[in-house]
């Protein structure tokens, strides 16, 4: 990887895909770096396929434009697995990280992956938002899932963010239970 992380993120428009990727980069802020976050959406209705896109660097950003060759994919919705090309232009040694209760030898044989030199890692995130939130709303367990995956921030400064942004605007048993979901999904995390 560059000076510069790029992150990919897929999902469907309600799941808080943006928040997500918004979330990641106030996290990499509050460790000095600097950061992009950006959505890719037009008129999309509930539940429709968008992407989102991170950019972490130590050093000002300077490019503006989407991602096309990310070091790190998070796909927030499995079903997208068989609609969109989820791995397309994942750099060699890059990350994907996936919300399903498949392994990552199911995954990198599912997608093709078998020869290409990536890091698959799954997480049933799905389930975890389940359990804790009661609504199956991805976007936090997979910040846990990423914090695990690449190891870029530890995994306390992504709940202080959390904890941060979420009580500004819901109410304390919502944060924790996403905290919860965070610290979860990190110990959940499978790589294969």
């Amino acid at each position: 990887m560059s000076n510069i992380t790029e992150i990919r993120w897929h999902g469907r428009a309600g799941q808080g895909l943006v928040t997500a990727a918004k979330l990641l980069g106030e996290t990499a802020l509050g460790t000095g770096q600097y950061f992009q976050a950006f959505p890719d959406y037009g008129p999309e209705r509930m539940g429709a396929p968008i992407r989102a896109y991170t950019r972490l660097s130590q050093e000002p950003i300077r490019i503006h434009s989407q991602i096309e060759t990310p070091d790190v994919v998070l796909v927030l919705d499995p079903t997208l697995l068989k609609i969109v090309d989820v791995a397309e232009g994942l750099r060699e040694g890059g990350a994907l990280i996936i919300n399903t209760d498949m392994s990552p030898v199911e995954i990198r044989r599912a997608l093709g992956l078998n020869g290409r030199q990536v890091h698959v890692y799954t997480v049933d995130a799905s389930r975890i938002a389940i359990d804790t939130l009661g609504r199956e709303i991805t976007n936090t367990p997979m910040l846990g899932a990423f914090a695990r995956a690449t190891g870029l921030f530890p995994l306390e400064n992504i709940i202080s963010d959390i904890r941060h942004s979420f009580g500004k605007k819901l109410r304390a048993e919502v944060v924790e239970a996403n905290i919860q979901a965070v610290r979860r999904a990190y110990d959940a995390v499978q790589e294969g």
